[in-house]
C-alpha cells in the first residue's frame, strides 16, 4: 500500500500514532507531472482519493478549492487510464465526495437528485464528482464517488465537535455550542474506511453513492450522548451560546439504498459505541505517549 502525503515527516508521526502501515510517498498534488510519473512507475491496481481542500478552517483560498477538489480529478483519471491493471476485478478509483455537494437541495438526499451546492467547497467537490462520472460513462475507467457525511472518531482535527467534547471532559471547562438542532448523519470513521474498501471491491455500475448510516441525529443528541459517557455535567454544555453557521445544510433523510444494493451492507456502529471506541482509543494513545 502506498500513501501519498504532503509532508512525509508529519504523516509518519500520525501513522505511528494510529498504527497505520504503508509506504509513504511525499508529493505535491498540485504538480500533475509528478503524479503521472509516479503512476507510471507504480501502476496501482486501485486508487482511493481522499485528497481535498477546504475542510480545515485555514483553507479558504478560492483557487485552492477547485485546484484540489476538481482539477486534480482530471490528472488522476488520466494517470489511472494510462496505467490501469486489466487483471484487477475491482474498481480503478474510489473518490471521496461530500454531502455539501447537495447543498440547499433539501428533502431526502438521493444520489440522482438535483444538487444545489451553496459553498465553494461543495461546488468544487461536485465538479470533481461530475468529471469522474463522465469518465466512467465514457468507459474510460471504473470508478465511484462516495459522498461522506458527518464523519467522527479517532484522528479528528482539534476544534471539531467530538474532540471539543473530549477536551471539555478532560479540563472540566464549559463548552460553548450552538442550539444543536441541526440533524446530521454521524458516521464512525472506521465504518467509512470499511465502506470505501467494500466499494472498491465491487463491480458496480453506479457512479455516486452516499456512504452514511441512513440515521439522522441532532447535534444536541450527539453532544448529550457524549456527555453521558464522559460524565460531563449537563450545565457545562452551553447550548445556544454560539450562532449556527449560515451554510448548515437542512434536509430530512439520507438514502443509503444504493450503498446497500452495491455492498449488501450499511455502517453498523451506533453513536454511543463510536464515542466509546474513540475514548478507548484516545486513552491508549495517551498511555503510549507517556
Amino acid at each position: 500500500m502506498f500513501l501519498i502525503v504532503r509532508n512525509k515527516q508529519e504523516a509518519e508521526r500520525v501513522y505511528d500514532q494510529y498504527r497505520i502501515s504503508g509506504a509513504t510517498v511525499e508529493m505535491d498534488l498540485a504538480q500533475p507531472e509528478k503524479l503521472l510519473k509516479w503512476f507510471d512507475e507504480i501502476r496501482p491496481a486501485i486508487t482511493f482519493n481522499l485528497a481535498g481542500y477546504g475542510v480545515d478552517p485555514g483553507e479558504r483560498d478560492e483557487s485552492g478549492y477547485f485546484e484540489m477538489n476538481s482539477e486534480l480529478l482530471k490528472y488522476l483519471c488520466s494517470a489511472i487510464e494510462s496505467t490501469s491493471n486489466s487483471d484487477w476485478d475491482g474498481l480503478d478509483l474510489v473518490h471521496t465526495g461530500s454531502a455539501l455537494e447537495y447543498g440547499d437541495a433539501g428533502g431526502n438526499l438521493i444520489e440522482d437528485q438535483e444538487t444545489k451546492p451553496a459553498t465553494p467547497y461543495g461546488k468544487s467537490k461536485l465538479l470533481g464528482t461530475q468529471y469522474l462520472t463522465e469518465q466512467c460513462n465514457a468507459n474510460r475507467l471504473k470508478g465511484i464517488t462516495a459522498r461522506l457525511f458527518t464523519v467522527y472518531g479517532p484522528g479528528e482535527h482539534k476544534g471539531r465537535l467530538l474532540p471539543s467534547l473530549l477536551d471539555a471532559a478532560y479540563t472540566g471547562n464549559p463548552l460553548p455550542l450552538t442550539e444543536g438542532t441541526q440533524m446530521r448523519d454521524f458516521t464512525f470513521v472506521r465504518d467509512v474506511a470499511d465502506g470505501l474498501l467494500r466499494l472498491g471491491l465491487e463491480k458496480s455500475q453506479e457512479s455516486v453513492v452516499n456512504l452514511a448510516t441512513g440515521q439522522l441525529s441532532s447535534v444536541k443528541t450527539f453532544a448529550q450522548t457524549c456527555a453521558q459517557i464522559l460524565q460531563i455535567p449537563s450545565q457545562n454544555l452551553m447550548f445556544g451560546s454560539l450562532p449556527t453557521r449560515p451554510e448548515e445544510m437542512i434536509h430530512t433523510d439520507v438514502s443509503v439504498e444504493t450503498l446497500r444494493k452495491i455492498t449488501g451492507w450499511t455502517p453498523p456502529t451506533t453513536i454511543a459505541d463510536g464515542i466509546r471506541e474513540t475514548v478507548e482509543w484516545e486513552s491508549e494513545r495517551m498511555k503510549d505517549e507517556g
